[in-house]
């Protein structure tokens, strides 16, 4: 065999890989394609479903629901992001089956087995932070926002002090703005909600340990805390919401690696790997090396 034949072998696998991906980059593309088509065709009660927070905040107060576009195009830039987001939330599913196709037939049964729980993991707990951001973090932030307006009772404007004119500061807000707003608690909440999952797989590779994740916690604490001045609006409910909700994540990843290494050690002393005796010897030794000190 020549030279050349030896690097055509080598370089044959390679080829039908990339043509492999490319052929599932198209499907995944088509199927984003085909969900932000379907999503456009309703957008607008998609946007009605998502402005049910701000609605809920404004009826409390009275108010009508109403928001407005500032821009001929507003309306139709609202009803792309819409798609957009819908078309990606639809398209997700088929989206992970081809990576899980793609990446499976490279994998051990046993890798298999350990990699296929956080595929569908994943989806879940960004659905479950994406739900959690909805229902109970974005009303809290509008009622907070909404707390600065100025009208009286009836809605009428209002005067401060006896000398000043009447006054109304009322909420007329941008459609296209409270859904860049609504969209970025969505997504930031869904993102920190895969903690448990990155840290987890991260644990099983043996990247990460539990008895490192704890010793770094306190430095875990101030990044969590900069990640909520950053994703979160500048009021001091979500913020300490996004970092309980964290925090509890990062605790709940602790545990979850803790959890792995456990079996991971129980599969190891089945297999014959794993000597109590050197292990019992090893922590004598730490033991009297730190009585020394």
């Amino acid at each position: 065999m020549t030279k050349t034949d030896e690097i055509e072998d080598t370089s044959a696998p390679l080829i039908e890989h990339l043509a492999e991906l490319r052929t599932r980059l198209i499907h995944c593309v088509v199927a984003f394609l085909v969900g932000m088509i379907i999503c456009f065709t309703v957008a607008t009660p998609i946007f009605n479903f998502l402005t049910n927070p701000l609605c809920e905040v404004l009826t409390e107060r009275g108010q009508d629901c109403g928001l407005i576009f500032i821009s001929p195009q507003e309306g139709f830039f609202v009803a792309i992001k819409v798609s957009l987001l819908g078309g990606f939330i639809l398209a997700f599913p088929y989206i992970g089956m081809q990576m899980w196709r793609f990446v499976a037939p490279g994998l051990y049964k046993s890798e298999k087995n350990a990699f296929l729980p956080f595929m569908l993991a994943s989806p879940f707990m960004f659905l479950l932070g994406a739900s959690f951001a909805f229902y109970v973090v974005t009303p809290l932030a509008y009622d907070f926002f909404l707390g600065f307006q100025q009208f009286g009772a009836e809605g009428e404007a209002v005067a401060d002090g006896a000398t000043a004119a009447p006054l109304s500061v009322v909420f007329q807000g941008s459609a296209q703005e409270y859904l860049n707003l609504t969209i970025k608690f969505i997504v930031a909440f869904g993102l920190c909600f895969q903690l448990p999952v990155l840290l987890t797989l991260m644990g099983k590779a043996g990247l990460v340990s539990a008895e490192g994740l704890g010793a770094v916690r306190k430095y875990a604490v101030v990044g969590i805390l900069v990640l909520a001045a950053i994703v979160t609006p500048p009021d001091v409910i979500t913020q300490i919401i996004l970092f309980v909700v964290v925090y509890g994540l990062y605790e709940i990843s602790i545990f979850l690696v803790a959890r792995v290494e456990r079996k991971r050690e129980e599969q190891l002393r089945a297999e014959g790997y794993y000597d109590d005796e050197e292990a019992e010897a090893d922590e004598d030794l730490m033991r009297e090396f730190e009585d020394d000190k």
